[in-house]
């Protein structure tokens, strides 16, 4: 289990006193304002939400420590994370996004075709990012019951039932 999770990530500057546009990764985008201090990546800076209103998409922030617009600039992309054990423990049948970094990807036989690296949305829905096992790259599926019909967080795996060219080099080499 991860010791951080992100909950947020920094867009632009919002004015001149040091306000940011905040795009939220929680179910309730306010409620990271509950979670305690966010704190960056690399762990060295740690912020209190002072203050915070939705806007039109996304969130704008007071943050401590950030008071003018210059400040605010110097944090546009950073992604805040909490700690895990300040966040609530999912209910059943649901979990969080850094629980899938590593699960391996199987199919509906077992065969294991390759691991979970990233969850993006772009906009349209959740896409998970797979490193299929003994390629370079990635591929994207969307993270829909029809393409993935099991999330096995216990048992370290997904089952994905992926369109039929984007691991059929995979399937072949063992026999299907």
């Amino acid at each position: 289990m991860v010791a951080r999770v992100c909950v947020a990530q920094i867009g632009a500057a919002h004015g001149t006193r040091g306000e940011v546009k905040l795009r939220a990764f929680t179910a309730e985008p306010a409620a990271i304002a509950e979670y305690g201090p966010l704190e960056s990546e690399d762990g060295t800076r740690h912020f209190e939400v002072e203050a915070l209103r939705r806007a039109k998409g996304h969130l704008v922030a007071r943050l401590s420590g950030v008071h003018d617009r210059d400040a605010a600039e110097r944090l546009t992309n950073m992604r805040l994370y909490v700690a895990r054990e300040r966040l609530p423990p999912p209910a059943p049948e649901e979990f969080y996004h850094a629980d899938l970094i590593g699960l391996r990807a199987e199919d509906r036989d077992g065969t294991e075709l390759a691991t979970i690296v990233g969850i993006h949305d772009f906009g349209a829905g959740d896409l998970l990012e797979l490193r299929p096992r003994g390629r370079a790259g990635t591929v994207l599926i969307p993270f829909t019951a029809a393409s993935v019909p099991l999330v096995d967080i216990a048992g370290g795996r997904i089952v994905i039932d992926p369109p039929q060219d984007l691991f059929g080099d995979l399937l072949k080499a063992d026999g299907r």
